[in-house]
């Protein structure tokens, strides 16, 4: 019997801003030569370099947001509208870590338009059947994602700990099907992504709505079960309960030019790392020589 292969998928652009507000708060953006900083993107690396030593994967990809606006923005004005712009210091380094990634040689993914879920998503639709998945994100949504051949590992502590979610530990956890999460959120909303849901129905009612009934549909059609104020609220909010759901849910149709072969994660070469120590990347380096035993 053959050994499925191993696909780890990063969400780059949750790495990297967990890594440049980690040492950020501390003032350590640990500078190039010329001034520039360089603790995001650095931090984002080792993460990954790290990760792969953990996780042993035989193939990786790594996605990456386009730009802050999406489709999203256009069904919602409002959608993440309350998010600050990034700090100063960290506006070169959105190029720096997918330059950094391809230079070592991970495959990086990004779509005008599209979010990082949205690749994330897709990948694992266009190989679950072909691969065990596990995703690095710290992204609670990704959890509609699950499936018994995908995992989810949130960030939790530097760069080893991680929360681990299986299809199981969720159904388990929540009640429902990972795929119904999205109406779950679509109910109570997402105060950091900014749309509202249902003003009044917080995280738990939420779930007890879709455990009991299944779905949104089941929910309207069912409108006279409910508790008078609960009924009130939804109807007064019917329009921002729909978008709330369209917002929530990833796309898993997004087109994605490759094949599970490009993503072949090859042995690491002390050239590369040399190289990069010589640009001013010196973490890095010290990163891959410690776990790849690069000398």
């Amino acid at each position: 019997m053959t050994t499925k292969p191993k696909l780890l998928i990063v969400d780059g652009m949750a790495l990297l801003f967990r890594s440049f507000f980690a040492s950020a708060a501390m003032g350590h953006f640990i500078r190039l030569p010329d001034g520039t900083p360089t603790n995001g993107a650095q931090g984002f690396v080792r993460h990954v370099l790290t990760a792969q030593s953990l996780m042993q994967p035989t193939h990786m990809a790594v996605c990456w947001d386009m730009g802050s606006h999406t489709f999203r923005n256009d069904l919602f004005d409002g959608y993440k509208a309350n998010r600050p712009a990034p700090p100063e210091e960290m506006l070169p380094q959105f190029d720096m870590a997918k330059n950094l990634s391809a230079q070592i040689g991970w495959q990086n993914f990004g779509v005008p338009g599209m979010e990082a879920d949205d690749l994330i998503g897709s990948m694992i639709e266009k190989w679950q059947n072909d691969a065990d998945i596990t995703v690095i994100s710290g992204d609670k949504d990704l959890l509609q994602l699950l499936n018994p051949s995908t995992q989810i590992a949130f960030t939790k502590k530097g760069y080893t700990e991680y929360d681990v979610y299986t299809d199981t530990r969720f159904k388990e956890e929540y009640g429902i099907e990972p795929a119904q999460f999205a109406q779950v959120k679509a109910f109570m909303g997402d105060s950091s992504d900014g749309y509202p849901g249902v003003k009044g129905i917080g995280p738990k009612q939420a779930l007890t709505l879709i455990q009991t009934y299944g779905s949104i549909d089941n929910v309207l059609a069912s409108l006279d079960e409910l508790k008078p104020g609960q009924r009130t609220k939804i109807r007064d909010n019917m329009e921002m309960l729909k978008l709330s759901h369209e917002l929530a849910t990833i796309h898993t149709g997004v087109p994605i030019e490759a094949d599970l072969a490009n993503l072949v994660l090859q042995d690491y070469e002390q050239q590369t790392f040399i190289v990069l120590e010589e640009q001013g990347f010196t973490l890095i380096s010290k990163q891959a020589r410690s776990l790849y035993s690069l000398v």
